[in-house]
């Protein structure tokens, strides 16, 4: 990973962490982001001073679609390409909220947010091709059926687990989506399950009741952060993953994701209603 440039999103703690120190081992540039400057400085400093590693941090907020334009341009003007994009960030809301934008929060942090950033940073993913996106999903993805638009908007009744297993389901529909739009020999595009880890998700508030509950008592035996970066590390820098594009990884190896995620059609009903929720919420 010598002279590549990776963006870690959600990179301060958790998976995200592990996945930036573990590529910066590997000798990579690394551009982890986060949402509190307190904890993205924390990180970057913790992880420069491992082995004199290279990494920066820089703010982003998915939960802002502005934050997300702001993010890309202005890695665009500090950087000539982008080598991996790895959009690891996501959350889990166990009460309904909206975004500045307009939409569920679930929603537009774990799909919304890192589409828009993504198609942003394409024009710097072409220039390092051949290029790398990495997705983090979940295999909770198997629990949804589809996207559901009135939830997107704020309609119907509102359960935080089932909105996060369609968000899931959504990164996979882009996944797929993405990788028939782009050539396999410019951008390899790919999505992952990490493992049930012990990270600090749902875990700064945001859920509550039987949920947050179930998530602390799991947590002294769930898997470490540093074995959930395996698989992403392992498609952001394997020679072994170079041609493969729109796969599912899942414990360690590709696996077939549900029947709701090999949709093509729904998958690009996804892409163009995103396309649209981002356009009326950046030109309001």
């Amino acid at each position: 990973m010598h002279g590549k440039t990776v963006v870690v999103t959600g990179g301060n703690a958790g998976i995200g962490r592990a996945t930036a120190r573990q590529l910066a081992q590997k000798g990579a540039r690394v551009v982890l982001t986060a949402r509190d400057p307190a904890r993205g400085e924390e990180a970057a400093a913790a992880l420069r001073a491992e082995r004199g590693a290279d990494v920066t941090w820089m703010p982003l907020d998915l939960g802002s679609l502005r934050s997300a334009e702001t993010f890309a341009a202005e890695f665009c003007k500090r950087y000539d390409k982008l080598d991996v994009l790895i959009n690891n960030a996501g959350a889990v809301l166990s009460e309904r909220t909206q975004s500045e934008d307009g939409y569920e929060m679930t929603f537009q942090v774990n799909h919304l947010g890192a589409f828009l950033l993504t198609r942003r940073l394409l024009g710097a993913l072409r220039a390092a091709a051949p290029a790398r996106i990495v997705n983090v999903s979940s295999m909770v993805h198997r629990l949804a059926r589809g996207v559901d638009w009135d939830e997107v908007h704020g309609k119907g009744r509102y359960v935080g687990f089932l909105a996060y297993c369609r968000a899931k389901l959504a990164n996979l529909l882009f996944t797929r989506e993405l990788a028939r739009r782009l050539g396999p020999d410019e951008i390899a595009v790919n999505a992952l399950h990490p493992g049930t880890i012990a990270s600090r998700f749902g875990r700064d508030g945001d859920t509550r009741g039987l949920f947050a509950l179930g998530v602390g008592l799991a947590r002294p035996f769930l898997a470490s952060p540093e074995r959930g970066a395996a698989l992403p590390v392992y498609l952001a820098s394997s020679a072994e993953v170079a041609d493969v594009t729109g796969a599912y990884f899942e414990r360690g190896r590709r696996r077939r994701p549900s029947a709701a995620a090999r949709d093509d059609e729904a998958a690009r009903v996804l892409w163009d209603q995103s396309v649209e929720l981002c356009e009326r919420a950046l030109s309001s």
